[in-house]
């Protein structure tokens, strides 16, 4: 699939360094999967109702998979799953919590709010390249998503 017209990943990532190892690990892995990153819930919620700043389609692509931290400022993780989750245009995206918390309650409760997958962020260079690569090949090489314009209906 052409880069331009594939569906990116949205990472919702307030870590400046998070995002930098996110980056590298595809560079390094050789992935090509575009990723848009918003750092924290409510810009989230903005790119995904192409809001604000993401008015114009062309700059909110509807997102292939959403990684999603819990721990954000404003509108949090969990908040913004529901969001998605309970909304007719945006359920079918998959989401990925993507946290430092190993907390059973963050985990019952993300699950209980549709989260399609719980990943602890990787604590070494060599898990976090292990983890990018099996999400992609996962997701991207052997799950069938849903199929979906690439802007809201």
């Amino acid at each position: 699939m052409n880069l331009s017209t594939q569906a990116p990943i949205l990472l919702v990532e307030d870590s400046n360094e998070d995002m930098e190892l996110i980056k590298w690990a595809l560079k390094k892995l050789s992935i090509s999967v575009p990723v848009v990153r918003c750092t924290d819930g409510g810009e989230a919620l903005d790119y995904l109702y192409q809001r604000e700043e993401f008015s114009k389609p062309e700059l909110a692509p509807r997102p292939a998979l959403i990684l999603l931290d819990l721990h954000l400022v404003a509108v949090d993780g969990i908040e913004v799953l529901q969001e998605i989750k309970h909304n007719e245009e945006l359920c079918m995206i998959p989401v990925i919590i993507w946290t430092t918390s190993s907390d059973p309650h963050d985990i019952e409760v993300s699950f209980q709010q549709g989260a399609n997958s719980y990943i602890l962020k990787p604590m070494s260079v060599e898990r976090l390249l292990s983890v990018i690569d099996m999400l992609n090949r996962y997701w991207f090489g052997f799950a069938v998503l849903p199929e979906h314009d690439l802007g809201p209906s």
